[in-house]
Order: structure tokens, then sequence, then C-alpha cells
């Protein structure tokens, strides 16, 4: 903090030893916000945006993605992750869903071992698709913590302010999701897994 002024009353060095405290309690609050912490927070539910039925599945057209673009790497696969990447690059069938703009396609890159080329995909979303495991893996990773403040009273001051708040975690929202569609020729493992 910055240094007191010397010569004032005591009642202003009083005022600034208060506000020094709360801010430093402020402070240890932020720092205690582990991403371990955040992660334990409870998901939001939603709704499935898509809903098909096995009919509907069954009689939909496959559509098999590829990258939009890709950009190779100088850097040498590493034999040890030979079966990741083969169990990573298997073709699923899932439903892309945009839970924050209804209906938008997704645009991101993925890279998911080393020595593989950077990639871009385009997601149609609320359709089944045929897409590698790691593209679905990499949306269903897309999601936020939502934080808010406590409305506890965490000091005042002598002029009849009260100071509000304590930093804490709401809920996890998935901001994108992929979900196992399943049909006859279907990979998937197991419902929710890719």
């Amino acid at each position: 903090m910055a240094e007191k002024p010397k010569g004032k009353t005591s009642l202003v060095e009083k005022e600034l030893d208060k506000l020094e405290k709360q801010f430093e309690a402020y402070d240890t609050q932020v720092k205690e916000l582990t991403l371990d912490r955040m992660n334990a927070a409870p998901m939001q539910e939603s709704e499935s945006q898509t809903k098909l039925s096995q009919k509907d599945i069954e009689k939909s057209k496959d559509i098999y993605l590829k990258p939009r673009r890709s950009i190779g790497s100088k850097e040498k696969f590493n034999e040890d992750y030979r079966k990741d990447y083969e169990f990573s690059k298997e073709y699923v069938y899932f439903t892309a869903e945009n839970k924050e703009l209804i209906g938008d396609s997704m645009e991101f890159w993925t890279k998911p071992f080393a020595g593989m080329p950077a990639e871009e995909w385009v997601v149609p979303a609320n359709k089944p698709v045929w897409a590698p495991r790691y593209v679905a893996e990499q949306i269903k990773s897309c999601k936020y913590h939502r934080l808010r403040m406590d409305n506890t009273i965490t000091g005042a001051d002598g002029q009849g302010h009260q100071y509000y708040g304590s930093m804490a975690v709401d809920t996890t929202v998935q901001r994108l999701d992929a979900i196992p569609v399943s049909k006859k020729r279907s990979v998937f493992m197991g419902a929710n897994n890719f």
C-alpha cells in the first residue's frame, strides 16, 4: 500500500488502517479461488436443444467433418502417445450445441498432440455429425465458472458506510456441449464418453 500521510489526525490513520485490512482480506479471498475449488462448483443444469427420434437419426444423412484448414507442425510426434492418438482420432457421432448463441456454428482450433498440425474446425450446431473424438472432447471442455459476491457485511467505516461481499463460485456453466448420438454403427463407448 501507499505510505500513510504524516501529521494528519489519528481518525484518518484509523480509516486508512481499516481500508488496508479490508483490501488484504479481499485479496486473500481472491487468491483462495483456486482452479480445484472452481471445478468443484456444481454444473448448471440445462435442457438439450436437439430432440431427435431414433427414426430421424437413422434417416439423416451422415455428415463427416474435416478441418477447414490446417497448419503443419515442425515438432516431432512422440511415439509414446501413439495409442492415445489412435483412440483420439477415431470418428464419433455426436450433436454439438451452442448454449450461449443458440443455433450458431462453432469455430475453433485444435492441436491435441505435439507433432500434429493445428486444425481449424467449423462444427454446425444441432445436427448429428461425425468428427474425430478430439473435436468432440474440445467442444465438451468449453465451460466457464460463474462467480458471485456473498451479501455478507465485511466491514464498516466511521461514516455509516458498510462494505459487502466475499467472492464465491456459484456454478459452472457449459458453454458448448457435444452430446453423443447412438446409431447402430456408432463407435461410442458409453453415453457420455467420447
